[in-house]
């Protein structure tokens, strides 16, 4: 006789009841990934989950207060504060409130693709591999953490808002770059759409970012001043041919004149005069004072010239000490791959820099280089432990 099984119904009340909440759910989930859309697109940032929580639970709210509860009164039902009405809306409140980030990704996720797609140049959120492989592109993710953005050595950091808006940014490149091209479009946009002075930025194979450091801009003449001197406006009457950069004497302008000081002018506007003097002489100028400047016939500063180059430059100076033990101990000056000024042993002698001049522990190399030369040129005259 064969086996027979009896499958027991279900009782139409309660597959009523699963209906309407999934009903709620996938009202929640849609409305939050309509509203994920349209706040992308009108912000580029992602729309915040709280917010995509509370759209899902009004719209559940507004479905039972207007369909349940005007529905059963219609009917004649009266008993809204029921225990089993109780649970049943707070199922359904907690049925949006899970839908609703749900449907926020989806939503989020759709709009980033198509914006990936029609060229977009940054989001803040990882574009999807399809994308990445049908839309010619290639993404590269910044570091989620603002700690984790270094700040160069030698230059003036960035601001801290700065950080802010580049952490956990996606910035969208074409396919078919090499490293180091795709390096150097990275740099280019941080330093046009951010207005980053320098970016110190090494890639990984697959365009992970493995490190970034930021700088900023040197601005004014405060950087372009030697150690011990200072800037001072005063009240002055240029000679004709005098031009920034020159060496000129300050005279008073009374019935006996009188040379106050030497000095270099910076810059001039009318009768206000930006001298450039040594910082113990400043307190002889007197902002009340109106003094007369003559321009003394000078050669060429080289350190002027110097310092106006390498302002301009992408490189800088540093200097790099040989620790005992490192790599840099007895490797010739000549091999660095770098401008070297010059070399301070371990006594303070200055060397001429000879050719076969090798490093030894204890020696001070100034070099001229770019920000990631110099780190990679740091770490190399560090023992390997440290």
């Amino acid at each position: 006789m064969p086996l027979q099984v009896s499958v027991p119904a279900v009782d139409p009340s309660v597959l009523r009841v699963l209906t309407q909440l999934l009903a709620f759910g996938v009202g929640a989930a849609l409305v939050s990934a309509v509203a994920a859309l349209g706040y992308r697109w009108y912000t580029k940032l992602r729309l915040p989950l709280w917010l995509s929580v509370l759209l899902g639970l009004s719209v559940v709210a507004v479905a039972l207060n207007t369909v349940g509860v005007f529905t059963d009164l219609l009917v004649g039902e009266t008993d809204i504060f029921s225990l089993e009405r109780i649970v049943f809306n707070v199922l359904a409140l907690g049925v949006g409130a899970a839908a609703a980030p749900v449907g926020r990704l989806v939503g989020d996720r759709v709009v980033t693709d198509v914006f990936a797609v029609t060229g977009a140049k940054e989001l803040d959120v990882e574009v999807s591999r399809i994308v990445r492989s049908v839309g010619r592109i290639t993404d590269v993710t910044l570091p989620q953490d603002v700690d984790d953005i270094e700040d160069m050595e030698g230059y003036d950091p960035v601001a801290p808002a700065t950080k802010e808006t580049l952490a956990g940014k996606t910035l969208i490149f074409p396919r078919r770059l090499t490293v180091a091209e795709l390096e150097a479009r990275l740099v280019t946009r941080l330093q046009d759409d951010y207005d980053v002075g320098h970016v110190d930025v090494e890639l990984a194979p697959d365009g992970t970012v493995e490190y970034l450091a930021l700088g900023s801009r040197a601005t004014g003449i405060g950087p372009t001043l030697a150690p011990g001197t200072v800037a001072v406006a005063v009240r002055a009457d240029p000679a004709n041919a005098a031009s920034p950069g020159d060496r000129v004497q300050v005279w008073r302008t009374d019935a006996a004149p009188e040379r106050v000081l030497t000095a270099e002018l910076r810059a001039h506007v009318d009768d206000v005069a930006t001298l450039a003097v040594a910082e113990e002489e400043a307190a002889r100028l007197d902002a009340a004072s109106t003094y007369r400047l003559v321009t003394l016939p000078a050669e060429p500063q080289a350190e002027r010239e110097f310092a106006s180059l390498l302002r301009a430059a992408e490189e800088t100076m540093y200097v790099v000490r040989v620790a005992e033990g490192s790599d840099l101990v007895g490797a010739a000056v000549e091999e660095l791959a770098v401008t070297v000024v010059a070399v301070t042993g371990a006594d303070g002698s200055v060397d001429d820099l000879p050719d076969d001049r090798t490093l030894a522990a204890g020696d001070a190399v100034y070099v001229v280089a770019r920000p990631e030369t110099y780190r990679r040129l740091d770490a190399r005259s560090r023992p390997p432990e440290a």
